[in-house]
C-alpha cells in the first residue's frame, strides 16, 4: 500500500471540511505526486486546480478542489515538516548544545541541522547532510533564503572544526546554489586561535564572490559555558581579537559597499558591547538582514525606542518597576531608561543585570537567562509593582523559561507580577508605561544557534 501523510485535524470552515475530510485520512499524492513532506505540500497546493488522492481505511478516493492560488486547504498535520526532523552529523568544537548540564528537557538536546527549516524557520544548516535530491528540490521549489552555518571556507579546517569529514566537501554545494540563483546568508562563530585573523580574511573574501546571491554575512564570538569538561579547548575571544574583528568587518564594509550597495559582513553586537565600541548606524546592517543572529539587535531597539519615546508627551504618572537584563546589554539599557526618566519623572524604573549562574558567568545574553536566576538574584529587593523581562526568555508561545521554570513561578517566588515585553522599542516602552502590546520575538541568539 502506498505510503502518505496522515491528517490530524480539519480546520473549522475550510475546504477540508466542505471536502467532509476527516482526522486519521491520509493524503497520498496531489496531483499524482507523492506528497513526501510539507514542502511537497506547500508547493503542490499552490495551483489553483488540485487532484487530491484521499485514502480512508482501505478505500482511495480522488477529491477535485478548485480554488485561489493562495488558498490553504485547512489540513492539519500531526508533524510540523510531515516528516521526521533530521539530526546533526556534525561534533562541532563550540557547539552550544553540547555544553549543556544534565537533566533538562529532551528538546534541548536536540541538534538540527535541517534545510527545510533553514526555509521554514530561518535555521542555520551547515549543508553535510544534504542529498543530491535534497539541493534538487532546494532549486526547483526556490528555497530561499538558504542559511548556512559556514564558519571557514578552509576546507581542511572545517572538517576539524565541524568534525566531519564532509564538511570540506560540502562547501561545493554553496557553489551550486549560487548558479542557481539560490539567496544565501551565513554564519561564522569566530573561535579565537582557530578562525580568526587571516583565516577569517579569507573566508569572508571567498563568499563576498557569491554577492548578490549570498546577501550576508554574520561574525559572532563563541558562546562558552561552564559545561565545557572532554570537550574541545577554546577560551572566550579576547579583547584584542574583539578589536581586531570589527576592524576586519568594517575594512570588508568599505571595500564592498561601492560595488554591490550592501555591507555584507557584519559583527554582531557582542563585539561592539564587549568592547565599548559605538554600533553602528542604522544604514549598515542592510534592512536587518541577520537580526535574529544577534547582529543589529541594539541599534534597532535604540532607535525604535528613542522614536517612541520622542512621539510621547511625558507626564506625572507615578509606577515602579524593574528590568531585566543581561550583563551584555546592562550599560546600554542603563542608557535608555536614563532617557526614559526625563520624560517620565516619576517612573520609577529600576535595572537588574542578571549574571548567569546557570549556564557560567560568561554567558550574558538575555535571551539564556533562566527562572532560578532570576529568582535567587531578585529575591528580597525591591522590585516595585512587577518585573519586566523580554519575550526571548521563554520558550515559543509559552511562559516557560529555559530551565522549565514558569513566570507563574517567578511570580509565586517573588510576590510580583512578571511582564513580559516585546524586543521592539515601542514595545519596551509601552511595558515601561504599564500599558498593553503585542509580542514580537526575535527567533534566537548567537550562542544557541551554533551548529
Amino acid at each position: 500500500m502506498r505510503s502518505g501523510q496522515r491528517i490530524d485535524a480539519i480546520e473549522p470552515e475550510s475546504i477540508g471540511e466542505e471536502m467532509e475530510l476527516l482526522p486519521g485520512d491520509i493524503l497520498v499524492s496531489i496531483n499524482g505526486q507523492p506528497v513526501e513532506d510539507v514542502l511537497d505540500y506547500r508547493f503542490l497546493c499552490r495551483d489553483e486546480y488540485l487532484e487530491l488522492l484521499i485514502r480512508r481505511g482501505d478505500e482511495e478516493a480522488v477529491f477535485e478542489v478548485e480554488k485561489d492560488e493562495d488558498e490553504d486547504l485547512g489540513l492539519v498535520f500531526d508533524n510540523g515538516l510531515m516528516d521526521e526532523y533530521r539530526s546533526c552529523g556534525n561534533h562541532c568544537i563550540f557547539c552550544f548544545i553540547d555544553q549543556m548540564p544534565p537533566g533538562m528537557r529532551e528538546t534541548l538536546y536536540f541538534k538540527d541541522d535541517d534545510a527545510r527549516l533553514s526555509f521554514l524557520q530561518g535555521n542555520y544548516v551547515t549543508l553535510t547532510n544534504l542529498s543530491d535530491h535534497d539541493m534538487e528540490r532546494i532549486i526547483r521549489y526556490r528555497l530561499e533564503p538558504i542559511n548556512i552555518s559556514v564558519h571557514t571556507t578552509d576546507p581542511e579546517l572545517r572538517v576539524r572544526m565541524l568534525a566531519n569529514r564532509k564538511a570540506g566537501e560540502s562547501l561545493k554545494k554553496i557553489d551550486e546554489l549560487y548558479r542557481a540563483g539560490i539567496e544565501m546568508n551565513g554564519q561564522i562563530v569566530l573561535c579565537e586561535g582557530i578562525n580568526d585573523g587571516e583565516k577569517l580574511k579569507q573566508t569572508i573574501r571567498d563568499l563576498s564572490r557569491y554577492l548578490p546571491y549570498f546577501k550576508s554575512l554574520s561574525v559572532v564570538p563563541v558562546g562558552l559555558t561552564k559545561f565545557r569538561e572532554h570537550l574541545y579547548p577554546l577560551h572566550p575571544v579576547s579583547e584584542k581579537t574583539l578589536n581586531e574583528t570589527i576592524d576586519i568587518v568594517e575594512a570588508f564594509q568599505r571595500e564592498i559597499y561601492p560595488e554591490w550597495g550592501l555591507h555584507f559582513v557584519h559583527a554582531s553586537d557582542e563585539f561592539y558591547l564587549n568592547t565599548g565600541r559605538e554600533v553602528p548606524e542604522a544604514e549598515r546592517y542592510d534592512g536587518y538582514l541577520q537580526i535574529e543572529n544577534g547582529v543589529g539587535m541594539r541599534r534597532l531597539l535604540e532607535d525604535e525606542f528613542d522614536e517612541a519615546l520622542a512621539a510621547r508627551a511625558g507626564d506625572d504618572r507615578k509606577r515602579h518597576v524593574t528590568v531585566v537584563t543581561g550583563k551584555l546589554a546592562e550599560r546600554f539599557m542603563g542608557g535608555i531608561l536614563d532617557r526614559f526618566r526625563e520624560k517620565f519623572p516619576n517612573v520609577r524604573a529600576d535595572l537588574a543585570g542578571i549574571v548567569n549562574r546557570f549556564f557560567g558567568e560568561t554567558i550574558t545574553v538575555s535571551g539564556l537567562i533562566t527562572g532560578q536566576d532570576l529568582i535567587a538574584q531578585l529575591k528580597g529587593r525591591d522590585l516595585g509593582s512587577e518585573i519586566l523581562i523580554t519575550v526571548n526568555m521563554l520558550r515559543n508561545g509559552e511562559n516557560v523559561l529555559l530551565d522549565d521554570l514558569t513566570t507563574d513561578d517567578v511570580e509565586a517566588a517573588l510576590g510580583v507580577k512578571v511582564r513580559v515585553t516585546g524586543t521592539s522599542g515601542g514595545e519596551l516602552l509601552a511595558a515601561l508605561l504599564g500599558e498593553e502590546s503585542h509580542l514580537t520575538s526575535y527567533r534566537s541568539y548567537p550562542e544557541w544557534e551554533q551548529r
